[in-house]
């Protein structure tokens, strides 16, 4: 798998304290840390930085996913294969769809190019995805 981040600059520390405020940021956005954690690992495998996917299994495992039941490390094996693993909810398909497509944009989208999930045929589809009264 070739890199995706051609100028890895791990010694700017400006990066470095900006990644934090970032992380920060986010964390106090009220969003699941158990969500965030696969959003973080998804992201960092397209990206292809090992210890990113280090850090971001150690982080799941913080954020509740630990190695206790067989659904659990599922979860984190068969990240990278989410869409026909079923082990994930309908809100953290959400998350990482849009994680993907965002890491991808230079790429032109996600690797399957399909279009979001609410807009294909399913019989759940998304709460989000339409107004009430509306099909999505």
């Amino acid at each position: 798998m070739e890199n995706r981040l051609k100028n890895k600059n791990t010694n700017n520390r400006d990066v470095w304290t900006a990644v934090g405020h970032l992380q920060k940021a986010i964390a106090a956005g009220g969003v699941d840390p158990k969500l965030l954690a696969l959003v973080h690992l998804r992201v960092s495998q397209i990206n292809s930085c090992s210890a990113c996917v280090y850090a971001g299994v150690a982080g799941a495992k913080k954020a509740g996913e630990t190695d206790e039941t067989d659904e659990t490390d599922e979860r984190l094996h068969n990240v990278a294969a989410w869409r026909e693993a079923p082990f994930y909810t309908d809100a953290e398909r959400a998350a990482l769809e849009l994680a993907e497509a965002a890491t991808r944009l230079q790429d032109g989208g996600g690797p399957a190019r399909q279009p979001p999930r609410c807009h294909r045929r399913s019989p759940r589809p998304l709460r989000h995805c339409a107004a009430p009264g509306q099909a999505s």
